[in-house]
């Protein structure tokens, strides 16, 4: 089935964001550490803390930094308390947009958020407003030029739940959670390597944004994609390429 992209192309624009080395290495530190508080400090346990370790270790975040972290999320050390807070609200359009932070102060969080969304046309909503319109979902995504037949049938014979085709020609495999790692050691055995792979939040249904809508729903992303504490910014918006990246 065809769709937009717009997972991937989240995650590149907030690559490209990111630059400054050091705010990039202080948000890998802070979800190495929340990952070990929400679940352990077991590797094997724990996929949010395998994938968080593996981006710090591309990103070459030292080996003794990442110990640390990891340390400081089980008890040990001297640090501040970071703790997992989310946020929901609408964006221009009705979109819905669903704000995961990492932060050791959620007044300045909260403040923060609020600002973005009120300044780009959006409002900040109550809990729950949103957020059952996102589900967890395992999802690797593979470029143009894939053989999608053959990706296909190694995805569910590794027991991937679907294979979705986007207007771009890129492949999405989406898994249950659980099923993630076996999905994509499956497909990296079958040849199918993928640098864009998370457990991550996937909209049930899209809203697409044209014209000034789509403008300021992308300035919104942006924003919130550029406060310190937002690990992850997931929205059900879609729009055009042409000038603007897809949400």
């Amino acid at each position: 089935m065809a769709g937009h992209s717009k997972w991937a192309n989240i995650q590149h624009r907030k690559g490209a964001q990111d630059t400054r080395r050091g705010k990039m290495f202080t948000k890998l530190i802070r979800e190495i550490t929340t990952s070990v508080k929400l679940a352990g400090a077991d590797v094997g346990a724990n996929p949010r803390l395998r994938l968080a370790i593996e981006k710090a270790k591309a990103v070459s975040v030292p080996r003794d930094t990442i110990e640390r972290a990891i340390r400081r999320g089980s008890g040990a050390g001297v640090g501040a308390a970071y703790q997992a807070v989310r946020y929901e609200g609408y964006g221009p359009g009705g979109a819905a947009v669903l704000v995961e932070c990492v932060t050791d102060n959620r007044n300045r969080t909260v403040a923060e958020v609020r600002h973005a969304f009120a300044e780009h046309g959006g409002n900040l909503g109550a809990e729950g407003s949103v957020a059952y319109l996102f589900s967890q979902t395992g999802i690797l995504l593979f470029p143009p030029g894939t053989a999608e037949l053959a990706l296909t049938e190694a995805a569910l014979e590794a027991d991937a739940e679907d294979v979705i085709q986007h207007q771009d020609g890129s492949l999405e495999v989406l898994t249950d959670p659980v099923q993630f790692e076996r999905v994509r050691e499956g497909l990296a055995g079958a040849g199918f390597d993928t640098d864009e792979a998370a457990v991550t939040l996937r909209a049930a249904t899209t809203v697409e944004l044209e014209g000034d809508a789509a403008e300021a729903m992308a300035a919104l992303v942006a924003a919130l994609e550029e406060l310190d504490d937002v690990e992850t910014v997931h929205t059900n918006a879609a729009w055009a390429e042409a000038g603007l990246a897809q949400a």
